[in-house]
């Protein structure tokens, strides 16, 4: 017996909510959007993407996709027009093609600019099913709404503390699976940096707390600017932040830190000036604990702070250098 529209969009429904894991849901909104249009039109979708606003200041957006024309996605100028008013009006708009079909675009908004977004569904011929998307849409929101209450900082937008040891845990669960085919393992290594704002008390005892608060909220939006999607960031409270990075190697690792770092020193917050920030890193492997490995972090940071600020200090090259020492009986490391 065919399924119904009805049965198919109760069964996602239970598909996306019983999902945590906000990059997750976003592609199985994807595929959940594209199979109820198959089953309503009898014809698959050319393509559904999603654009998730990067920066508000700029209404820089970058897509989410996954689909094999995903090199195709640059759009003629009437497309990111149409792309901008569905985000700016918050309603759905359409642009017909000549093969009879055309774009159909969704607006998701929350209330945090993160995660505000367009939906894009193109098909080679009109869809009914535009009522249900919207509707589907409404409820995907108000599920969003919630796991951002529990999952991301109220001030910045970025994940919380208490979204860390579950993401840290996938990762370093993924590089501990020795059952996987070869071609399968994780082609890239993994780097916790654990970021922390130079002489941040200066400035709430120069400027007071709202200056304050405006240096983390640039300082957190200039951090999404700066390192992918793929690499998540964390607000730890206060002034640090942590970031997990997947790069190939040491000398990439450093190349985008270092790059941050300078990005940051070069910017001007408003009447506060230039910030500048210290940062220690070290790199993940499958037989540490999340416990360890912000330890080891701490203690590069720790180092930076003590030596300058304005800087990038790695935990296996202090190792190495002999600025930190490591003892192998009791398992503690402690600073020269």
């Amino acid at each position: 017996m065919p399924q119904s529209i009805a049965d198919y969009f109760l069964q996602s429904l239970i598909t996306l909510t019983n999902e945590r894991d906000v990059g997750e849901l976003e592609l199985q909104l994807k595929n959940t959007i594209a199979g109820l249009v198959e089953l309503e039109s009898g014809s698959a979708a050319l393509d559904v993407h999603i654009y998730r606003l990067r920066d508000i200041s700029k209404l820089y957006f970058s897509v989410i996709s996954e689909t094999p024309r995903a090199d195709t996605l640059a759009m003629s100028p009437a497309l990111c027009q149409k792309l901008l008013d569905c985000y700016s009006t918050g309603e759905y708009c359409f642009y017909p093609s000549e093969a009879g079909g055309g774009f159909y675009f969704f607006p998701i908004k929350a209330q945090l600019a993160y995660n505000n977004s367009v939906l894009l569904v193109e098909t080679n011929q009109p869809i009914q099913a535009v009522l249900a998307i919207g509707q589907l849409l409404t409820i995907y929101q108000n599920y969003i709404s919630l796991l951002n209450d529990n999952e991301r900082d109220n001030l910045t937008g970025l994940l919380n503390r208490k979204t860390f040891d579950n993401r840290i845990n996938k990762i370093l669960s993924l590089m501990q699976q020795k059952t996987l085919r070869k071609r399968d393992q994780l082609a890239q290594s993994y780097y916790l940096a654990i970021f922390d704002i130079d002489h941040f008390k200066r400035v709430n005892d120069e400027f007071g707390h709202l200056i304050g608060d405006e240096v983390l909220l640039l300082f957190s939006q200039l951090m999404m600017r700066s390192f992918r999607e793929a690499d998540p960031v964390f607000r730890f409270g206060g002034e640090e932040f942590v970031s997990i990075i997947g790069c190939e190697d040491n000398h990439e690792i450093a190349t985008v830190l270092t790059r941050f770092n300078k990005t940051l020193s070069d910017y001007r917050f408003p009447q506060v000036g230039p910030v500048t920030v210290s940062i220690g890193c070290t790199k993940l492997t499958a037989d540490t604990t999340p416990s360890q490995l912000m330890d080891r972090a701490d203690l590069a940071l720790y180092y930076a702070k003590n030596n300058g600020r304005n800087q990038v200090c790695f935990y296996e090259q202090l190792l190495a250098q002999g600025h930190l020492k490591e003892d192998n009986k009791a398992g503690d490391i402690e600073l020269f």
